[in-house]
């Protein structure tokens, strides 16, 4: 496939982004003119972020995965769309090429058909990094369902919440999954979820670690028993479903600051359109390389960076089902040599732990085939990038530390691979199309360099989320009310001397912790539901992995006999109600939270208290009870 709008100059980088802020309509009609669709749309956009009410390609009609599979088999039907890598170092790898992959969606296309799946309604998708997942997630595009993928990691409350916000009736699953020495239980889960979800019509089970399970009859179907009921019949062919661009492809359910997760919703042509253009050019995709992104399909680096932006590109997209050190530290980089992979994108707190191993695991490891390195989830810190330079990408390979949301879909924030300059920490420069703004704490725009503020967006990009699903008002106070007409990310950011922009962290009550986003009030519901708590409170604190563990603060009905038993207690609750990426990496005991007249807690005071500061904590005065400052920085683990 050739790319007319990838961008191979820095002086190109710069024509391209002036042209996207002086005409940015006629910018992106240009972009989507690229694309396969089955009419063009009448405007190219509508928007105000005060309702916030934002279309793209009004009235396009396209199926998504015609884009992704049908486009390319002329060319591309034998090249490999996935390869995967399993767990197991001695179980068989597979790849997928595009004519085997469009057979494969077309015919699980018609299995949920079969099982009454319509357009529009919401399918939860609950799987192992397998290639069934991204079969799955295609199919329900082209029939025209929702999907919402959940992480394997969350917990059968979590899940029975993500179902009731969404009302999904139907559900895709696996008997378990492998992740490292583990075999997780992810039907057993599904089952205790859907104690409180009757709504539930139909549990679709791929067997892959054949553990016995519980299948309830008129329920539970098992998926190679619907596929092969299609594989008898005379016509596998499915013509994929109409959409509009502006209808819902996925739901994606991420942590907010109220405790209740919330599904931000992306639709159809604008997705696609930004996250294939973000791809190609962010990471400088040549036609037959091998990408290689780490993350798991549960989060959006990969609905978009294995799945959906790689395929449009008609890329190969290489996909493990197992840890980064595991059965060694040594893992990732047998797999980049063994698939020869040109690009490989991965976590900084996946970077901190493989660290930690020293040199040996490179021992016998060419990586020779990889031509670009990115970095996402978090700001990766100067020590782990020279690290990653100098091992991984031997000092040849571009590192693009890359910057985006859940509710940004794609990228925003990058260096373009040995095509814009980078900087050790820095997201550096916007993506074309994308108008950064940094405000004080009133709204005013903050000009200049070296300056440092709060991160917004004042204009609509065509990958930018919808709402938050059942909840409008919650997607409007969430990001578009804090600053008039802007998209208020939450982040914190500084700019420095020549431009280029670093993201700082959270500036509102949520915890990036390994490039995850978990809401301090979520992990303080499932504290206060231990028995014997009084109340708690949870901050983040730097953490030479994580980037940023959790710390909670923990007052008691009467003070444990045995802390650290308590201490194991209370984790697990943790763990059994969100999953076990939220339990807390400190606990500590105290007999009072400091809080304003009013109520409120005062965060940034214990901010500097995990984070060792036993000095001058800042201004107390407005505090109902002072003392308990004190209190709290002579206690103990």
């Amino acid at each position: 496939m050739d790319f007319p709008f990838q961008i191979r100059s820095y002086e190109a980088y710069e024509v391209a982004y002036k042209k996207s802020v002086a005409e940015p309509e006629q910018f992106w009609n240009d972009i989507a003119e690229q694309f396969l669709w089955r009419k063009k749309w009448d405007k190219v956009l509508e928007w105000n972020f005060k309702q916030p009410d934002i279309k793209w390609f009004l009235n396009g009609k396209l199926n998504i995965t015609e884009n992704c599979l049908d486009r390319h088999l002329a060319a591309l039907s034998d090249q490999p769309a996935i390869m995967w890598e399993p767990n197991g170092i001695t179980e068989a790898n597979r790849v997928i090429t595009y004519g085997e992959l469009h057979s494969k969606v077309r015919q699980f296309a018609h299995v949920l058909r079969n099982n009454g799946v319509k357009k529009g309604d919401r399918i939860c998708i609950y799987m192992g990094m397998i290639p069934e997942l991204t079969i799955a997630m295609l199919a329900c595009a082209r029939v025209g369902a929702i999907h919402s993928v959940i992480f394997g990691g969350f917990s059968a409350q979590s899940i029975s919440d993500r179902l009731q916000d969404a009302n999904a009736e139907f559900i895709i699953t696996c008997d378990g999954a492998y992740r490292g020495a583990k075999d997780i239980p992810l039907k057993d889960t599904i089952d205790d979820a859907l104690v409180n979800c009757p709504f539930v019509k139909c549990v679709i089970v791929y067997q892959r670690t054949n553990t016995p399970v519980s299948m309830i009859k008129g329920r539970d179907v098992w998926w190679s028993d619907e596929v092969a009921k299609v594989a008898a019949q005379d016509d596998p062919e499915f013509i994929a479903e109409e959409m509009d661009s502006e209808d819902p492809l996925f739901i994606l359910y991420t942590s907010g600051s109220t405790g209740k997760p919330k599904g931000v919703v992306h639709t159809t042509g604008g997705y696609m359109v930004y996250t294939t253009y973000s791809f190609v050019n962010v990471f400088q995709y040549k036609p037959g390389d091998i990408h290689f992104c780490t993350a798991d399909i549960g989060w959006i680096t990969g609905h978009t960076y294995i799945l959906y932006a790689v395929l449009c590109s008609g890329g190969t997209s290489l996909m493990y089902e197992g840890l980064p050190t595991w059965p060694d530290a040594g893992r990732l980089w047998d797999i980049v040599d063994k698939y020869k992979a040109n690009i490989l994108y991965t976590a900084p707190t996946a970077i901190r732990s493989l660290m930690a191993y020293g040199t040996a695991p490179f021992e016998g490891k060419s990586l020779d085939s990889l031509k670009v390195i990115g970095t996402v989830g978090e700001p990766i810190n100067e020590e782990a990038w020279h690290w990653y330079d100098e091992h991984v990408g031997k000092k040849r390979c571009p590192i693009v530390d890359t910057w985006f949301q859940t509710e940004t879909a794609g990228i925003l924030l990058s260096n373009l691979g040995g095509v814009t300059p980078s900087k050790p920490g820095y997201a550096t420069l916007p993506l074309p199309g994308i108008q950064p703004v940094l405000v004080d704490e009133q709204g005013k725009e903050i000009t200049g360099n070296d300056v440092s503020g709060n991160l917004c967006i004042r204009f609509p990009w065509p990958s930018i989320l919808r709402t938050t699903y059942g909840d409008h008002e919650r997607c409007r106070l969430n990001y578009f009310s804090s600053y008039d007409d802007m998209y208020f990310t939450g982040d914190g950011c500084y700019r420095d001397e020549h431009g280029f922009y670093r993201i700082t962290g959270r500036v509102d009550d949520v915890l990036n912790v390994s490039g995850h986003r978990i809401g301090t009030a979520e992990v303080e519901n499932a504290i206060n539901m231990h028995t014997g708590v009084l109340e708690s409170a949870v901050v983040g604190y730097p953490h030479d992995v994580k980037g940023l563990g959790i710390y909670a603060y923990v007052i008691m009905e009467k003070m444990p006999e045995d802390e650290a038993i308590t201490r194991a207690d209370i984790i697990q609750t943790v763990t059994r109600i969100i999953g076990p990426i939220a339990r807390p990496d400190k606990i500590q005991f105290v007999k009072g939270l400091p809080k304003t007249r009013s109520g409120k807690i005062m965060r940034r005071i214990l901010r500097k208290i995990a984070e060792g500061e036993t000095g001058n904590v800042g201004d107390t005065s407005t505090l109902l009870d002072p003392a308990v400052v004190e209190d709290i920085k002579g206690g103990k683990l």
